[in-house]
């Protein structure tokens, strides 16, 4: 199958739109074809990063595609060596080529901020903080409501994750979500305007994540990596479905 193919198959799940919306907006992303080894793809390898570890698995399982949803290559790359750029590197020599699908995928239908909200128990969002063409990121909405103990004990199994912090106490029954880095600021006011009494992200700043607990908000703080590999996973049995190529979705528990 031909590399141009499966970007396009990719782009009817998570438009790459969406990224370019998102840069209209002063964000950056880098999502695309980002290496192209010019060969007819046979197999494919979804890894959450390009890291050394993720090429390794690709050439262990015949992948010569690894589509990642962290772009490969964040910005400029000056020199591709086994120094500064390892995992690249290991591509170039491998002839595997990588396709990214970061902020499209984020905030596309069924992409992995909603994903987050449905592991959660979240059906359809009450309010949506940055609405796109279709899609949009960061989420509010009811869930049935249980004491945060069960909540959270019900979030390291779902997302497979012992990594989980929890502030707070209490019932839970409207909970604000954002996948990522996206415990922000403007987060916490948005969940405090649509009335949640529980936020979870990931990546907390110190004095965000203490002005959400002094506003009284239970907060569930995942790993980066968890808040998204569910979401990226789901999105993986998509793909697989559309290019009928095997397929292979690697985890690295280093970081769920």
């Amino acid at each position: 199958m031909r590399l141009r193919d499966i970007y396009e198959s990719i782009d009817g799940v998570a438009p790459f739109k969406l990224s370019k919306e998102y840069i209209a907006r002063g964000m950056y992303d880098n999502s695309g074809i980002l290496l192209d080894s010019g060969r007819e793809i046979s197999a494919v390898l979804f890894s959450l990063d390009l890291t050394v570890e993720a090429v390794r698995e690709a050439v262990r399982c015949g992948a010569n595609l690894i589509i990642t949803h962290h772009p490969a290559i964040w910005e400029g790359v000056k020199r591709i060596t086994p120094e500064e750029v390892p995992a690249l590197f290991a591509c170039v020599r491998e002839g595997i080529s990588v396709i990214s699908a970061h902020l499209n995928l984020d905030a596309a239908e069924g992409g992995i901020d909603e994903s987050l909200m449905q592991g959660l128990g979240g059906e359809r969002p009450v309010a949506v903080m940055d609405e796109l063409s279709c899609g949009g990121y960061g989420r509010v909405y009811d869930v049935e409501p249980c004491p945060l103990a069960d909540f959270s004990a019900r979030a390291r199994e779902t997302f497979r994750t012992d990594k989980l912090v929890v502030y707070g106490e209490g019932e839970v029954r409207r909970v604000a979500s954002f996948c990522g880095g996206g415990f922000s600021g403007e987060a916490v006011s948005f969940a405090s305007e649509y009335g949640a009494d529980t936020l979870v992200s990931a990546d907390a700043k110190h004095h965000i994540l203490l002005e959400a607990v002094e506003k009284g908000l239970n907060v569930l703080l995942f790993t980066h990596y968890a808040s998204e590999n569910y979401g990226f996973s789901r999105f993986a049995e998509r793909i697989k479905t559309k290019i009928g190529l095997p397929c292979t979705v690697y985890t690295d528990r280093r970081y769920l």
